[in-house]
């Protein structure tokens, strides 16, 4: 049985990772679903880095888990996190 992805989440998923790495819709949109889902992850752990105050990295704060555990509210996939806006 093939599983099918709700669409909404596929678009926030190739629009997040072709976002931030530059990729293009097809590149990242032909990606198996686990594979598309790691970057995300991937990208989201290095916003998070970036997003980290002083005392944070003093702590070890990784703000909710660990590595690839972050999910959204309804269990389905990883939370899709971007830098602050500057300015």
């Amino acid at each position: 049985m093939i599983r099918l992805y709700e669409p909404d989440r596929l678009y926030e998923e190739v629009a997040f990772v072709a976002y931030h790495f530059g990729w293009s819709h097809e590149a990242v949109l032909n990606m198996p679903h686990w594979e598309r889902q790691r970057w995300c992850t991937e990208i989201s752990e290095i916003n998070d880095r970036m997003n980290e105050t002083p005392s944070d990295r003093g702590h070890g704060h990784r703000g909710g888990g660990g590595r690839g555990r972050r999910r959204d509210d309804a269990g389905g996939g990883v939370v899709l996190r971007n830098p602050p806006e500057s300015g």
